[in-house]
């Protein structure tokens, strides 16, 4: 299958690796041209444009970090116009229930189809092609592109036709991430007030009560005070939890830890740290709580 990618950041590089090794013909195209030059000398091809890659595939995978990366490289540029009649346009990346629901109408007036489906993993995950993927579209294209998504992922998880309904999925994950990291941030600088060191605690809780991927990960993380290079950058995080907060919000469902999350991540950037892991809301709990940085 041709599929033109285009977002080759730190998840969409590994990602596109991994559509070469399934035996795809991948065109790739990215605003920063060394992740280009690394997948040409793995068999992909390079195209000039956007819009000159999605006029060649039969599948355009993208993988931009937010809806405005999404409207200037796809939609501004035409280059959703370029792509053939029933082509496929998969959104792999976190955006807006409304930017889903734009594209989806967009696709259809085109005569081309959209798929949603973002993931769940970090980039060392995406490039051993072991991402959960949330999947929503029409059931028939959602099959079609079957092959192309297995190559990405260990699991597919189907949540229906409506393109926005894969997008609040994972919009809720993260949100539940970070309140995973919040909570640990806060709950391990009260112990180090007490002189119980971060690195104690969080070993207890994540071998006992808390032993799950996610906390063992981002515990380790804070364990370790290791926040470079970010797989998810404070940024990243403060886009998703003002997502979810604009979901909330259209669907008037309270979501009161969202509003706390969005202040600390605005706290920590504020601080210099948008550019760090996420996992460094341990560092402005501590830092809250007249504790030295470790």
């Amino acid at each position: 299958m041709k599929v033109g990618f285009v977002g080759l950041g730190a998840m969409g590089q590994g990602m596109a690796a991994q559509l070469l090794k399934a035996g795809h013909t991948v065109t790739v195209w990215n605003r920063s041209p060394a992740p280009v030059e690394t997948l040409v000398a793995e068999g992909a091809t390079a195209a000039k444009s956007a819009r000159a890659l999605a006029a060649k595939c039969d599948v355009l995978i993208s993988m931009l970090p937010d809806d405005h990366s999404v409207h200037e490289v796809l939609v501004a540029s035409k280059a959703l116009e370029a792509l053939p009649k029933d082509s496929v346009h998969i959104n792999m990346a976190t955006v807006s229930p409304g930017l889903a629901r734009a594209l989806g109408a967009l696709h259809d007036g085109l005569g081309s189809h959209y798929v949603s489906a973002p993931v769940l993993g970090r980039p060392d995950v995406a490039a051993a092609g072991k991402l959960n993927i949330i999947v929503s579209g029409a059931p028939a294209v959602q099959e079609r592109v079957t092959p192309v998504l297995e190559a990405l992922g260990q699991r597919l998880w189907p949540v229906g036709d409506a393109p926005e309904r894969a997008c609040v999925v994972k919009i809720a994950a993260n949100f539940m991430l970070a309140t995973a990291i919040e909570s640990m941030g806060e709950a391990s600088a009260l112990t180090r007030a007490y002189g119980i060191d971060a690195d104690t605690f969080l070993e207890i809780v994540t071998s006992t009560l808390f032993a799950a991927p996610a906390y063992q990960g981002y515990g380790k993380m804070i364990r370790e005070a290791r926040y470079t290079p970010a797989g998810m950058k404070m940024a990243w995080g403060f886009k998703d939890v003002s997502l979810a907060l604009a979901a909330s919000q259209e669907r008037q469902v309270p979501l009161p830890f969202a509003g706390v999350l969005r202040d600390s991540l605005l706290d920590a950037m504020a601080h210099g740290d948008a550019d760090k892991d996420w996992a460094a809301l341990a560092e402005t709990a501590a830092r809250r709580g007249n504790l030295d940085a470790r």
